[in-house]
């Protein structure tokens, strides 16, 4: 393994809508090692718009990085030190992203096509901060779909500063797919990832795309520094207790839903009274207990957090008492 600071071995994927600060204090109640995200920041938003919205995050979140979004270097350089400044241990580049929005804006996957503008947002971005620049991207894009394609991507990025890949391993069709199907049509390809490994032995190289079991993901650091988990941790996020005993070698028994959920509970009623939406924070639990006794009514009990009158701690205590009878775990 490449030595880092941060440990790669798992890291949870930024995804819009989903990876904010709450499900990122989530996230860590499962494992304390895993690399968390944000998601993606357009630099117009953090320089234009509501910078503490985006930027703040719980001390308990580290390590963690900021995505940002963009293709201009000097707006891409400001926002990184922004964030270094604000205690983030990394900044991520998307380059990745396939959606018309991100395109329209010039970044984004369509990005792998100017490799020359993305090591010059590397470049510039590297000589005013001094945490580390990485680069989250895809296998190709479009007919830009061979082995020579990435590799002379990454070579050329890779040269202006960037030692940190990861790679969707689905190509990016940029039109005529939408997000949701460029994330399931285009099929996997985790070989050509690993050959990139390979052939830069010095680069730390992270694969992401399909991984839906810790079991898959150990086998896959026989081949690359890390693996990048993202619906699965929304859509069943306990699959992510035994990872710090599996994947990190930790010799403490994994937490249990039960113990999870309490704590969690706990830092909701916080959230409360700081006036934060009961729904905006009991919306990222809602796949805890995937495949267990109750989950169902429990998913139910929690799709009614929205009327006003149970924007209070209450709401979720008697969800926890409803599932605490339908389920035996202790």
């Amino acid at each position: 393994m490449v030595n880092n600071t941060i440990d790669r071995r798992l890291s949870i994927a930024p995804m819009m809508d989903h990876t904010d600060r709450h499900f990122r204090y989530f996230m860590r109640l499962l494992s304390k090692h895993a690399v968390l995200y944000t998601e993606m920041i357009t630099t117009g938003a953090l320089i234009h718009g509501d910078r503490q919205r985006f930027l703040s995050f719980n001390d308990v979140e580290h390590p963690l990085a900021i995505q940002l979004g963009g293709s201009n270097p000097e707006d891409l350089a400001e926002c990184a030190k922004i964030s270094e400044n604000e205690g983030y241990d990394e900044v991520n580049l998307n380059i990745g992203c396939p959606s018309d929005r991100v395109q329209n804006g010039q970044f984004g996957a369509c990005l792998m096509s100017n490799k020359n503008l993305v090591a010059d947002c590397v470049d510039k971005i590297q000589s005013i901060i001094s945490i580390p620049v990485t680069i989250k991207t895809r296998i190709g894009i479009d007919d830009l779909d061979s082995y020579d394609f990435l590799y002379d991507f990454i070579n050329t990025t890779r040269a202006a500063g960037c030692n940190t890949f990861i790679i969707h391993a689905r190509k990016a069709i940029l039109s005529g797919l939408s997000p949701k199907e460029n994330r399931e049509i285009p099929p996997l390809n985790y070989e050509r990832v690993h050959k990139i490994k390979r052939d830069f032995p010095d680069l730390n190289i992270t694969i992401n795309g399909g991984f839906t079991e810790l079991s898959e993901i150990k086998l896959q650091l026989n081949h690359v520094d890390g693996v990048m988990v993202g619906r699965t941790a929304y859509q069943n996020p306990f699959m992510l207790a035994e990872a710090d005993n599996i994947l990190f070698e930790n010799k403490n028994p994994a937490p249990l839903r039960a113990s999870i959920l309490k704590s969690y509970r706990d830092y909701v009623d916080k959230q409360l009274l700081q006036g934060e939406r009961i729904k905006n924070l009991s919306r990222h639990i809602i796949g805890l207990y995937q495949g267990q006794p109750g989950a169902r009514q429990y998913r139910q009990l929690l799709s009614r957090a929205t009327p006003k009158d149970k924007n209070n701690i209450q709401f979720l205590d008697d969800v926890i008492e409803a599932i605490s009878y339908s389920n035996t775990e202790l």
